[in-house]
């Protein structure tokens, strides 16, 4: 094989490999979040309120107003927030595009000013920085990347955080529940259903985030163990004083 197929077949390999994952979406943050946040709640509501001695009937009421509520108000807390977030770069945007059309020369020069602080020659960094400001919508993206460090054709949708948010927190909230809805009578069997599903969650990510699967599983079981714990302890005892 020659020198120049060995290098194509490594550019080819280099390529293939070289991938990342999608860090910018909108959907796995609030995915996650309401994945881990409907567990923790709903489980630490439902053993608060079970420390307290109360019937299964109240135990069941508690879990489904706690889903309920939880899911709408992650839902309408993830919206707000991202939309907040979008128009807050749709206005900067909305600036750069403004200061491109009045001062085109002044933010070539500009871009080429920091082409030329990251090690490029000045000549080379202004010929590169005219050449991208021939089309005014590249120099707008290339401005955003540049001066904001976002990407306008990735922003993330208000939309998809909201119902990623209520559906993950909706099946969060709901394996506490679950037991009981099928028929169980006592606090164990939606305890252990709730820990194992927080570790299957903490694992879950470490496939996202690139973590070990048992160590990000276990932190999570950890995290949730000790929440119901102590709201079980805080039931007991204001059950007792009331």
């Amino acid at each position: 094989m020659s020198i120049i197929e060995t290098e194509a077949a490594l550019h080819e390999a280099h390529r293939d490999n070289h991938t990342h994952r999608d860090v910018n979406g909108g959907w796995l943050r609030p995915a996650v979040f309401g994945a881990m946040d409907g567990l923790v709640s709903n489980l630490a509501l439902m053993t608060g309120v079970a420390g307290g001695a109360v019937s299964q009937q109240t135990i069941v009421i508690t879990g489904l107003a706690g889903l309920a509520a939880g899911a709408f108000s992650m839902a309408a807390g993830e919206y707000t927030s991202v939309a907040s977030q979008r128009e807050l770069v749709e206005a900067e945007l909305a600036v750069e595009r403004r200061e491109l059309r009045k001062h085109p020369v002044d933010e070539m020069e500009e871009l080429a000013a920091l082409y030329t602080a990251r090690g490029v020659e000045p000549a080379l960094a202004r010929e590169v920085a005219m050449q991208l400001s021939r089309d005014p919508e590249q120099a707008l993206e290339i401005h955003a990347r540049e001066e904001l460090g976002i990407d306008p054709d990735d922003l993330p949708s208000p939309l998809v955080a909201a119902f990623s948010s209520f559906g993950a927190f909706a099946l969060g909230a709901l394996l506490p529940v679950l037991p009981y809805l099928l028929g169980a009578s006592a606090l164990w069997p939606a305890v252990l259903l709730a820990l194992a599903g927080l570790f299957g969650c903490g694992a879950l990510v470490a496939k996202v985030t690139a973590r070990s699967w048992w160590f990000s599983g276990l932190r999570q079981l950890a995290l949730g163990g000790t929440a119901a714990a102590v709201t079980y302890g805080l039931g007991t005892l204001i059950g007792a004083a009331v």
